[in-house]
């Protein structure tokens, strides 16, 4: 075993530290997607196709290359065909003269037929009553004929967008938090292509709703750094009349610098901040690294969500928005990085975290309060890591702090009991997770990483009930194994790399109990390391709106925080010949 885990960290090492920028952080590298480069290509054909006629015609060739033999697209090269990306690429071509009739061929399966009303009816039944995704898909058709009527797309509110943000909540908004910008950007287009009888009383919002989208609009251009939103914007900004408006342009900015080479843009510019986390926490302690994690905590309050100064975002550029995992992120790898020495910025963090935590007890990603839809609900893998951030830091913190502190911890344990205690009256294995999930589940979900990732929060943050709540998860984890010793997403599943690194991070928690299935699991990545399958892309991200994703790291540091975590426990088991201790953190 020591062997296979030697090799294993050799090697993963090696490809980390060779891919550490100049600049101390690590960026990753995220997947092309067929969604973000037909959006992309359309968005910039709207608002000026001989400007931006490169971009354009590497775009289409891009696509072209990529088409599946049927006719359709995945989210990335590597997912498999899916109606939205379909959808998109086709409606990207049809716009330039170039749409395939074998994807117009896929959609009429897909959809039970080609006409508007199949479209509409289709789109909206995928997604349900989250419009975030679907109206500007939608909108999108609309625009390039691919329907022929307005009537039937949901019509979004644009003027709600200019009530207070601290409003938001409470005014059941159709999108998620993260999409004000589409809502405004697509009502105004409605508006204008639409009318209705209270247009001129809604006209008069307009100024006001583009005030508030400019000033939400980052520096660089990008709205949360991501082509699909940004170019839903500017697609429907340059189509209702702003054309030149500067949204408009910082938007095409931002799209021609994020092309890439061979034509493509990825769903988001780089995880920047998350993977440096990530890769933080599997290095010793370094004061370069503290320093590179500090100087990206937010400094002022953020004009996309309104939220405080003191957390952190995926990525280090102007686009990225402060959210629960990547601040708790950044804070477990700063007690790794700093040696657990507390400062004024792990301070704010906790702060910050306090701030966001929902009334029900548990952690959202971006804002507190918005429960309508799922990406801005509670979650357990999200809260198991705020409750791991903050059980590590509890002891170095004094008066105040540490009361306000103990208190929130005490709220998420709670609000896990509960979690545990529905799943247990439903007979549900796992625990989902928000931002992942498996491409070859039936249901996409994949409740082994939500639990694996949970347990190892649980269990390294010592917390007496977290570690009693971790022990009662990790039977569906050990069960979950397949029989060529990996796990997928959820049980029955294909293995694959990430999803086995998670598993096995988490049973190593429990040396004595699953030595043979974590004895099968290294097994398996060893075979992956030895037949050159270790670091393939697996795109197992899920961005917003079911977008999926690979990311280059994922493989690297999830395998890395496995091998720690075995060695560690391994070693304490065979010296003390017992388990790690269970000791609260309450003093």
């Amino acid at each position: 075993m020591n062997k296979i885990l030697n090799e294993l960290h050799e090697d993963a090492m090696k490809r980390l530290m060779d891919s550490r920028c100049g600049d101390g952080m690590w960026r990753g590298w995220l997947s092309s997607s067929a969604i973000s480069t037909s959006v992309s290509v359309f968005a910039l054909q709207r608002i000026d196709a001989h400007k931006y006629k490169k971009q354009i015609d590497d775009g289409v060739r891009w696509l072209h290359q990529t088409m599946k033999p049927d006719g359709s697209w995945g989210d990335s090269i590597e997912s498999p065909s899916n109606m939205t990306a379909t959808l998109l690429t086709y409606v990207s071509l049809y716009a330039v003269g170039q749409a395939p009739k074998d994807a117009r061929d896929f959609l009429n399966r897909e959809l039970g037929g080609d006409t508007s009303e199949a479209l509409v009816k289709g789109v909206l039944n995928y997604y349900g009553k989250d419009l975030t995704f679907s109206v500007p898909i939608l909108m999108m058709c609309a625009l390039a004929g691919v329907i022929d009527s307005w009537k039937k797309i949901p019509t979004f509110p644009f003027e709600l967008a200019t009530m207070p943000q601290s409003m938001f909540r409470h005014l059941n908004l159709p999108v998620v938090s993260y999409a004000i910008p589409a809502l405004i950007a697509i009502g105004i287009c409605q508006l204008k292509k639409k009318g209705g009888f209270f247009s001129p009383l809604r006209r008069r919002f307009i100024p006001k709703a583009l005030r508030v989208l400019q000033k939400m609009q980052p520096k660089d251009g990008g709205f949360l750094e991501a082509a699909p939103l940004t170019a839903f914007v500017s697609m429907c900004m340059a189509e209702g009349g702003y054309r030149e408006h500067a949204v408009t342009q910082r938007c095409a900015e931002f799209l021609v610098a994020t092309v890439r080479e061979d034509g493509s843009w990825p769903i988001d510019t780089n995880l920047s901040c998350w993977v440096t986390s990530l890769s933080t926490k599997v290095l010793p302690a370094d004061e370069a690294l503290t320093d590179i994690i500090k100087r990206n905590a937010t400094q002022e309050v953020h004009p996309f969500t309104g939220a405080m100064p003191g957390g952190w975002g995926w990525s280090d550029l102007s686009g990225s928005v402060p959210d629960g995992d990547d601040t708790s992120g950044a804070l477990v790898a700063l007690h790794k990085s700093a040696a657990g020495v507390c400062s004024q910025e792990v301070e704010n963090g906790l702060k910050w975290l306090m701030g966001l935590q929902n009334h029900d007890g548990g952690m959202p990603t971006f804002c507190k309060g918005w429960g309508k839809l799922p990406f801005d609900r509670s979650s357990p893998d999200i809260t198991a890591h705020a409750i791991l951030a903050m059980g590590l830091w509890l002891p170095t913190l004094h008066g105040d702090l540490k009361c306000r502190v103990e208190k929130s911890l005490e709220r998420m344990i709670r609000w896990m009991e509960r979690m545990v205690k529905r799943d247990e009256e439903n007979q549900s294995e796992g625990w989902i997770p928000l931002w992942f999930g498996d491409q070859d589940a039936e249901d996409e979900k994949a409740p082994v990483y939500g639990t694996s990732t949970a347990i190892d929060y649980l269990m390294e943050s010592r917390h007496e009930k977290a570690m009693q709540m971790a022990s009662k998860q990790i039977e569906f984890v050990a069960s979950a194994q397949n029989p060529d010793g990996g796990w997928g997403g959820n049980k029955g599943v294909r293995s694959k790399v990430t999803y086995t690194c998670r598993a096995l991070s988490a049973l190593a928690h429990f040396p004595k109990e699953y030595a043979n299935v974590r004895e099968r699991g290294w097994k398996y990545l060893y075979e992956c390391l030895k037949n050159g399958t270790l670091y393939k892309r697996e795109p197992i991200g899920l961005y917003f709106s079911r977008l999926w994703y690979s990311e280059d790291l994922y493989n690297v540091t999830f395998l890395l925080r496995a091998i720690e975590v075995e060695r560690r426990n391994h070693t304490c088991s065979a010296a003390e010949d017992e388990q790690p201790d269970v000791r609260p953190i309450t003093p």
